[in-house]
């Protein structure tokens, strides 16, 4: 453990390589690894959200893992119980006399962790949703972008994300939030930064790869056992696609077409939502990911016990 940080977080868009650096840093520094993947959460939903389990294991080693399928798909899963089930894994980890490595890309769990959000759990609002019923996703963007802070400005992929973003917005906005517990982190957190073009090229690789691995059956399983079209359709990118593919609502090439699209979207807002932690006082060393991994890894371990950082 270094004396200088009580964490390492590695953060940066999808397909940039942070599974496989978390890793090895966590091999290389005697470390467990505790997900910041708002989808990884959910079990059965393996391909599609990119757990790559095979991932943590090297050789006769294995590196424990938290917060990976911890939940049922077809459940909603929110920041208040990631922000709960973080400290759990977190304290744990630290009893184990090992370092916490924070691993993901989705930004608002990163930044609650770094930034120490005080949250409630939010109630579901039954007046509230019937006065939104009927609205178009369009007309709820708009009444989610006239709150003066926005609970996750990527939640406007469905009609039913949006309506929950207004609905968790409504209740901060009306209920006195109360001080809750958190522990003061001291974070060292590393971006990876990949060129754009080269993201783009491993984003389309990865999707095929996907694809080919078996992403279509795993939705048509899910499918089978009982969870809607709707409900996978919520979790977006891969699963709204991809649904909407099986259930016959578009053809093949253009599920890919779009979703390809979508993902390359999606990186874009990740990079804006880092970008945006910066900005909010988190501080963030980026590395080029292009670099060799065990020299990327060699980096990270100076600056990670340098106490002049």
């Amino acid at each position: 453990m270094s004396k200088v940080y009580d964490l390492l977080a590695v953060v940066g868009p999808t397909a940039c390589g942070k599974t496989s650096l978390a890793v090895e840093l966590a091999l290389a520094m005697n470390g467990e690894i505790i997900s910041a993947d708002s989808r990884q959460v959910y079990r059965g939903m393996d391909i599609g959200t990119g757990k790559d389990l095979k991932e943590y294991v090297r050789g006769d080693r294995r590196v424990p893992l938290h917060l990976v399928d911890i939940v049922d798909a077809g459940t909603k899963y929110n920041l208040f119980e990631y922000q709960r089930d973080f400290l759990e894994a977190y304290e744990k980890v630290l009893r184990n006399g090992t370092l916490p490595v924070l691993c993901g890309g989705s930004g608002m769990y990163v930044e609650s962790v770094l930034r120490g959000y005080r949250l409630l759990p939010v109630p579901e609002n039954v007046a509230l949703r019937e006065s939104l019923e009927g609205k178009t996703l369009e007309e709820l963007t708009a009444i989610l972008s006239s709150y003066k802070v926005l609970h996750n400005n990527t939640d406007t992929d469905t009609v039913k994300r949006a309506i929950r973003a207004i609905e968790i917005e409504e209740y901060y906005a009306r209920t006195p939030i109360e001080e809750r517990s958190f522990p003061a982190i001291k974070s060292f957190v590393v971006g990876l930064d990949v060129p754009r073009e080269v993201r783009r090229e491993r984003i389309s690789s990865r999707l095929r790869a996907r694809l080919d691995e078996g992403m279509i059956a795993e939705v048509e399983g899910l499918l089978a056992s009982g969870i809607t079209p709707e409900q996978l359709i919520y979790y977006g990118l891969e699963y709204k696609y991809v649904t909407m593919y099986v259930t016959g609502e578009m053809s093949y090439e253009q599920m890919f077409r779009e979703l390809e699209i979508a993902i390359h979207q999606f990186a874009k807002r990740q990079m804006t939502w880092f970008r945006g932690m910066e900005r909010r006082g988190v501080g963030i060393n980026w590395i080029d990911a292009t670099q060799p991994v065990d020299k990327i890894v060699n980096i990270i371990k100076e600056k990670f016990h340098d106490k002049g950082a």
